[in-house]
């Protein structure tokens, strides 16, 4: 599989104020997939414009004709499998089946405690790992079934009707964010993509050098976890969402050319960029972002 570029579009800018010509310039720019953040409020966007990402991904469906669309990363923080699935099956609906779920454990983040009373305490690290270990099948099951009965320790659905289904079958892609052994396992069972932003541990004070071979350590892991269900890792596509390691790889064309071939070369298939955002974390040169978008991949 050839290397593709993705970005991510953080729902922050009004739909009929500059938000709308954000996802169709991405389309133009011919971008494999437009991604949006799912989340309640973010890091330093917590007291800023953060808009809803299914409703936001419903419009740049409407506003879009060939582009994949998608979330980097839907979690059970907020969310349950039975209202997610209907929303799901009405997206992939109206994108006509361009949808791709990528989906993960959560983190520790303000979607965390939004739905908490004051004295609850947000799920510890196992406790995200053993609602995203039921939540994950459940959704499958949901998204592949007319009816779907279910009584776990976190979730259940009672006769729950998914009629008829997604565009896509048997279901929409699963992109699947792991880097732990459970979440690994899910991802090699469930998922048509696996995600990763590297190592979280390296991305404040580690080298460039340092973050590659974590990831490498990381995609032998997922090999390892493929091993175990019978499938074939090469067959799993691989998703590097950048912004999270200690590279730069927008300031300049040069640097993404040689960060992308260093990740392509451990076999990752999707390189996802943020689309720039003036002021923030995520500020680049949009000329220098656009050529990348455009350019990039014949030097690859």
């Amino acid at each position: 599989m050839s290397l593709r570029l993705s970005t991510v579009i953080l729902p922050v800018a009004r739909w009929h104020e500059g938000g709308k010509e954000r996802w169709q310039r991405a389309e133009e720019l011919g971008f494999h997939t437009a991604y949006t953040y799912d989340h309640l409020s973010w890091r330093t966007f917590r007291d800023g414009p953060w808009f809803g990402a299914v409703p936001t991904l419903t419009a740049a469906a409407a506003a879009t004709e060939r582009m994949r669309l998608g979330t980097l990363v839907t979690s059970p923080n907020f969310r349950h499998p039975v209202t997610l699935a209907k929303e799901l099956i009405t997206l992939d609906d109206v994108s006509n089946g361009r949808i791709t779920l990528g989906i993960g454990a959560g983190g520790n983040g303000f979607d965390a405690t939004a739905l908490r009373r004051a004295d609850e305490e947000p799920w510890t690290p196992r406790e995200r790992a053993d609602h995203f270990g039921e939540f994950l099948p459940l959704l499958d099951r949901l998204l592949t079934e007319d009816a779907v009965t279910y009584e776990g320790e976190h979730y259940a659905a009672h006769e729950a009707r998914n009629i008829p289904g997604c565009v896509q079958r048997p279901r929409l892609p699963f992109a699947v964010a792991a880097t732990g052994p459970r979440g690994l396992r899910l991802a090699a069972r469930y998922g048509q993509a696996w995600v990763t932003t590297g190592d979280p541990k390296i991305s404040a004070t580690g080298t460039p050098e340092e973050s590659l071979e974590a990831i490498r350590g990381q995609v032998d892991r997922l090999g390892a976890a493929c091993e175990q269900v019978g499938r074939d890792a090469g067959e799993l596509p691989k998703i590097l969402l950048t912004g999270f390691t200690p590279d730069r790889p927008l300031a300049s064309f040069d640097a993404f050319v040689e960060f992308a071939g260093k990740h392509a070369a451990l076999g990752f298939d999707e390189i996802v960029l943020h689309w720039p955002l003036p002021g923030t974390d995520f500020a680049a040169d949009e000329k220098v972002f656009e050529r990348i978008a455009t350019e990039a991949l014949a030097q690859l």
